[in-house]
């Protein structure tokens, strides 16, 4: 294994360099493996000349964000309001007795209790 000098880069970061450089102009990443230089601007410069070989005008447009899809038996085909979404959840899921609002209401004062030692 050869030594590395201060002017020569490390193999890993020659390659991110060259990715960099590629993706910023539209190359894929297989493609950018053929840039050649030693510098940012050498890669860049080398990056532009190959993406106009190849007919790139630059980079990728990013995906279209995904809209509509499967919905669920409760949302129905058509939009609704909020309100009507909010009674639909309520219907869905009643309302839960919380441990703290058990608490509040006295067991001893239901109708039929009774002492049963007196």
């Amino acid at each position: 294994m050869s030594e590395l000098t201060p002017e020569q880069p490390h193999p890993a970061v020659l390659e991110l360099a060259r990715v960099r450089a590629g993706l910023a102009v539209g190359l894929s990443v297989e493609q950018c493996a053929r840039l050649q230089g030693a510098t940012d601007e050498e890669l860049a410069a080398d990056a532009e000349a190959f993406a106009a070989e190849l007919g790139l005008t630059g980079p990728p447009a990013p995906p279209a964000p995904r809209v509509g899809g499967p919905r669920g038996s409760d949302v129905g085909n058509a939009a609704g309001t909020v309100a009507a979404g909010a009674e639909r959840f309520r219907a869905k899921h009643p309302k839960r007795v919380t441990p703290a609002e058990q608490r509040q209401t006295n067991p001893f004062r239901e109708n039929g209790y009774t002492m049963e030692n007196r």
